[in-house]
């Protein structure tokens, strides 16, 4: 029997762990605490909502088909962010807005990939990547991290093959949460154009990034469009992950590729969500950094806390974003001890083997603590039931 394209990858992680809590009640003195999931659970601030409904009640133009790239306004300002952030020279021309930042990862390999090419992933990686690249028929090259669980150059360079597509790159990282310093990044660009493959960058989590200034200069070297595909993600920036807006610059030439994979799967983005997303980048600079202030803030309550773990034999391994990336100290696997630890302690995470190859010694060790929505007293009592835990 032939293999289907869904069936050649493995189940949504998250829905998944989801399925631990059937059967499983929790008291009123121990509620569940879920830190599987990247995603916030508030909804917009009150006047984008207020924006949204404005577009939905007067805007006729929102409820029909639109330019399969996007909306003209929303390619220009995003252009125009990209430019303040990053330096370089950005084009609307050079946008496109897709449902999601996973589709524009995906509408990127169906314009980058054939039947057998092959995309280099850092491990640990973001599982929905390595799912597409299953369906799509494109071989996933697991590039091995270091303690830091940095990448680097040289040993992608040893991976590269002439069936080679793109190296893609996740920062601040999911699930490890560590952020990619700027010098290796423009590394892996020169490691791209020197084999003449794409680099992807995805920074869904860019605007929680701990360092000021620029995460990277890869837009101000004027030959970016002959390398660089960068992804971007509205949800996390304005809570708009019920939306479904997510952005992809690259060269022109590339969209035009994109173009085909995005008409064919969902013709246009969602109207009312981009409308929100343009309303974001003009109108909520400060509200985005006051959020940028919290998640930090809450990282920082990930370290303080740490020393109660790390008397129990934890280690931190990554920080950022919205994640903190734990090695545990037992001798259970992780793909044992996650589902177990909804039953014994009302914690919901993701084991580090949903992000690694399949038989990968170190997943087995490692836990995503996706914090965002957790605040400090959360985060507190997050890691008083992981420090109570028995040993094993």
């Amino acid at each position: 029997m032939t293999l289907t394209r869904t069936a050649a990858t493995f189940p949504p992680p998250v829905m998944e762990a989801r399925r631990w809590l059937d059967g499983v009640t929790f008291p009123a003195e121990r509620p569940l605490i879920n830190v599987s999931q990247a995603a916030p659970v508030d909804p917009p601030p009150t006047a984008l909502r207020q924006a949204i409904a404005e577009a939905a009640l007067t805007r006729d133009a929102a409820h029909v088909y639109g330019p399969v790239l996007g909306m003209p306004d929303l390619r220009e300002a995003l252009a125009d962010t990209t430019c303040k952030i990053y330096g370089g020279d950005v084009r609307a021309n050079d946008v496109a807005i897709t449902s999601g930042c996973n589709q524009a990862f995906a509408a990127a390999i169906a314009a980058l990939c054939g039947e057998g090419d092959e995309v280099i992933l850092p491990t640990p990686w973001y599982f929905n990547h390595k799912m597409w690249l299953d369906m799509a028929g494109v071989e996933s090259v697991p590039l091995t991290t270091g303690a830091d669980l940095l990448p680097t150059p040289d040993a992608a360079a040893a991976l590269i093959t002439d069936r080679t597509r793109a190296i893609a790159l996740v920062t601040p990282n999911n699930p490890a949460g560590v952020e990619y310093p700027a010098d290796m990044v423009m590394a892996f660009a020169a490691l791209a154009a020197e084999h003449d493959i794409a680099l992807i960058v995805d920074e869904t989590y860019r605007d929680f990034h701990s360092r000021s200034g620029p995460p990277h200069d890869l837009f101000q070297n004027p030959d970016w469009r002959d390398t660089l595909v960068h992804l971007y993600s509205f949800s996390k920036a304005y809570r708009l992950t019920g939306h479904r807006v997510g952005a992809m610059i690259a060269s022109p030439a590339l969209l035009a590729e994109v173009e085909k994979f995005l008409d064919t799967v969902a013709i246009c983005p969602g109207q009312l969500g981009q409308h929100a997303a343009l309303w974001g980048l003009q109108n909520l600079g400060q509200w985005l950094a006051g959020e940028r202030d919290e998640i930090l803030a809450r990282r920082a309550a990930i370290a303080a806390n740490m020393p109660k773990l790390e008397a129990q034999g934890w280690s931190l391994l990554g920080l950022g974003g919205y994640f903190a990336y734990l090695e545990h100290p037992f001798s259970t696997s992780s793909a044992d001890l996650a589902p177990d630890l909804v039953r014994t302690a009302g914690i919901l995470c993701l084991p580090g083997t949903m992000f690694h190859p399949e038989g990968a010694e170190s997943g087995a060790r490692q836990m995503r603590i996706a914090f965002a929505n957790l605040d400090a007293a959360g985060i507190s009592l997050l890691f008083d039931r992981l420090a109570a835990l028995p040993a094993t």
